[in-house]
């Protein structure tokens, strides 16, 4: 019943980086809403003249204030919240973008997902645009010539930075996930093996920050994977909704990783302090304690 509510599905919905005062939403109803939290009124829309898929403001910027959009259409668009207008254009892609993402190390420093299997990093400063496109093939010219210069041999609808920004990763329909190093642009050739993805819109998958080896948390079916960043290495499988996940995000403050799926929950997950007991009654020993939660310290009573 709200007046300024959205007609059709809402696809991203991100608090301002800064503060919490205000957050905004886009939707497949062509718009980009900005909310006032305390009123609930919106302060600003924006139009577009396709659906939108994606969209998400840098974690970083102190400079400005760049809403990037990701269409139905090639271009990347760029709304300045401080004007109220789309600034700028970005151009190169050639069929729809399904992801953005602004670099967490740099505020200008942005990257695009698209259905013509194509990544691209932008520096927006740059009249040019574009800084680098991601070749699968890392530049080898005795690869298949149609696949030369793309990222992913299917659409390309999933993107994240690692929590330091060093690196990209990516996931395609092609079932593949890739990591990238996003100063270079250089594949870094870690296999995930296959990361199913049926997806028809934005993937949305999130990775850790703060663990002694970093994961990223990917949407499978009812299901969300769970891989090693840097090995590739499957950990397990979270298993506890219904229906497909949609989107999943982790909060690092808590260790906590939250999805949202289908079957109309939202679930939280918490790091496991203790492996499963054994049947019988003995008491927990030190071994069972999850070794991401030991304690490091060693006193004078000990070695060392």
């Amino acid at each position: 019943s709200h007046p300024d509510v959205h007609k059709y599905s809402v696809e991203t919905v991100q608090w301002y980086p800064h503060d919490t005062g205000m957050f905004t939403s886009s939707s497949f109803d062509k718009t980009l809403k900005v909310w006032d939290t305390n009123t609930l009124q919106t302060a600003d829309i924006f139009n577009f003249e396709e659906t939108v898929y994606s969209h998400h403001m840098s974690p970083v910027a102190t400079k400005h204030c760049l809403v990037a959009v990701g269409t139905r259409g090639p271009k990347v668009q760029l709304c300045d919240l401080k004007s109220g207008s789309c600034s700028h254009i970005l151009q190169g892609h050639r069929q729809e973008i399904l992801a953005v993402s602004w670099s967490p190390r740099c505020e200008y420093v942005l990257a695009t997902a698209s259905a013509d299997s194509r990544v691209k990093l932008w520096d927006v400063r740059r009249a040019s645009g574009c800084l680098i496109t991601l070749d699968q093939h890392n530049g080898k010219k005795s690869q298949a010539v149609e696949s030369a210069n793309t990222a992913h041999n299917g659409k390309v609808n999933g993107l994240c930075f690692t929590s330091d920004g060093l690196h990209l990763l990516t996931v395609g329909t092609d079932n593949r996930m890739r990591l990238w190093n996003s100063s270079s642009g250089e594949n870094t050739l870690v296999n995930y093996g296959k990361v199913n993805n049926d997806s028809r819109k934005g993937l949305k998958f999130t990775v850790s920050c703060g663990c002694s080896s970093e994961f990223v948390f990917v949407p499978y079916g009812s299901t969300i994977a769970v891989y090693t960043i840097y090995s590739g290495e499957q950990i397990t499988m979270l298993k506890g909704h219904y229906k497909s996940v949609d989107c999943c995000v982790f909060h690092s403050n808590f260790q906590e990783l939250y999805s949202g799926s289908r079957d109309c929950n939202i679930l939280a997950w918490v790091p496991s302090l203790y492996e499963p007991v054994p049947d019988d009654d003995e008491p927990t020993t030190k071994s069972q304690i999850n070794p991401a939660f030991e304690d490091a310290w060693s006193s004078s009573d000990e070695e060392g």
